[in-house]
């Protein structure tokens, strides 16, 4: 019955949520877990195949969170799963800091391969996104022997104190927790929908340039003092943003020119989910380092940090992880990997159009969306106020996100009212027309009532 379930394409509800014993792991999380999580709706989930979420009440949900971009091959992929018992039946931990194991070669082998870039790369190890982005201040400062950062403002990579230090996002991230790092500087990120500096769509990243070159560059901080710049090449936490390809360019060349390091968050926009292996690929990009995480690994804790070989030149004990690089997980990567390449990246590309094109329409058919953008299956639907205005509209975006979770379809919000669509690379067309009118339905109602 199970697996019957399962198995099914589209959700099953079998009464009002939260059921009763989702009521009961709710009360006890209140109870016994850090009040700092951020739950958007009572989804209490009990097992997962492909893009569908069993609760534990046995409803069953269509998943377009994927654990924010994390399952990239949908929930225990049968290849991935398998690859993954058969490294626990062979080695679990012995540390790739202290000794040498083989499929840390054959994983950083692949990313290499992946990399766009002539130069040879090296990679190191982490487990999460924020360890990959810790990994890169580190080295961009000892590469560089230089001090200084920049980061955008709408920014989020990570919550450690050296990447919450990056982090521009919402104030709270920051809020109660004292001194970051020092000579961390931000500057307006591209949003062609709300220009931070007034232009236009055309115009908003050749002024974001301007800025940083005559305001940052002449009043703030002298380029020779910065190590490196980090950019989401799509703003995630942000509000779904992907930067213009001629932005990026010209961020390229500026770094260039000034001898500073262009670092790629590609934690949540990289591994296939825009529809190629990087976000930053499609504007033709070669960024010194790529940070990588969530969907490297179908699920397992697994980050990596890529560089230019010449770049990573630390010396034996200047940076290290006990568990990163742990053989579990890198089995699960190359599982993983194994499958993007398969078809999984071509079909976020494929299934990304056909929902942008369901979409596009959607702010003229609605008063309350003001934009539609995205790459591959990276999508977000933002929501305003008037399309006059502009204005953000964050509690009724909340409640759209809460009616689709009563009709089955499990979505999360991103930035101040954007809707992020982020599902499992292998979803279908059928799935895609589900969630697209789960949506619609939503954002109808929820205008109703207003």
């Amino acid at each position: 019955m199970i697996e019957a379930i399962l198995d099914a394409k589209l959700p099953r509800l079998l009464g009002p949520l939260p059921g009763p014993k989702a009521r009961e792991v709710i009360a006890l999380d209140a109870r016994h877990l850090s009040p700092s999580f951020t739950r958007g709706y009572p989804l209490v989930a009990r097992r997962g195949r492909g893009a569908m979420v069993e609760d534990v009440d046995a409803n069953v949900f269509l998943d377009f969170a994927a654990g924010i971009a994390v399952a990239a091959t949908g929930h225990c992929h049968p290849r991935v799963v398998e690859a993954i018992q058969r490294q626990a039946a062979e080695l679990i931990h012995i540390s790739g800091t202290d000794f040498y194991y083989p499929q840390m070669i054959d994983l950083a082998e692949k990313l290499e391969k992946i990399t766009p870039g002539r130069e040879p790369k090296r990679v190191f190890y982490g487990n999460s996104g924020t360890e990959a982005i810790e990994a890169a201040i580190k080295l961009a400062r000892y590469a560089t022997g230089r001090e200084k950062l920049i980061a955008f403002h709408g920014c989020f990579h990570g919550r450690t104190m050296g990447s919450l230090s990056l982090t521009a996002s919402k104030a709270v991230q920051r809020k109660g927790f004292g001194s970051l790092l020092s000579g961390v500087f931000h500057i307006p990120y591209p949003n062609r929908y709300r220009c931070p500096l007034g232009a236009g769509a055309h115009d908003c990243g050749d002024d974001c340039i301007e800025h940083l070159e005559k305001v940052v560059f002449k009043k703030l901080v002298d380029p020779s003092d910065v190590a490196a710049i980090f950019i989401e090449p799509v703003q995630g936490e942000g509000g779904y943003l992907p930067a213009p390809s001629k932005f990026l360019r010209d961020l390229a060349d500026l770094c260039a020119r000034h001898g500073i390091l262009l670092v790629a968050d590609e934690v949540q926009c990289g591994m296939g989910r825009t529809g190629k292996w990087w976000a930053s690929e499609h504007s033709g990009i070669e960024p010194d380092v790529i940070c990588v995480a969530k969907g490297i690994a179908s699920g397992m804790p697994l980050g990596a940090m890529i560089a230019r070989a010449s770049l990573m030149t630390w010396k034996p004990g200047a940076h290290a992880s006990t568990f990163g690089g742990n053989p579990v997980c890198l089995a699960a990567a190359l599982a993983t990997i194994d499958l993007l390449e398969g078809g999984y990246m071509e079909n976020a590309r494929r299934m990304g159009n056909h929902l942008l094109e369901r979409m596009k329409g959607w702010p003229e058919r609605f008063r309350s969306v003001g934009d539609v953008r995205g790459l591959g299956l990276m999508l977000g639907i933002e929501f305003v106020v008037d399309r006059a205005s502009r204005e953000p509209a964050r509690e009724f975006r909340d409640r759209v996100v809460e009616r689709a979770f009563h009709k089955g379809l499990l979505v999360l919000g991103a930035g101040e009212s954007t809707l992020r669509l982020c599902p499992p690379l292998l979803i279908d067309e059928e799935q895609a027309d589900f969630a697209a009118s789960a949506i619609e339905e939503s954002i109808s109602e929820v205008e109703r009532a207003a």
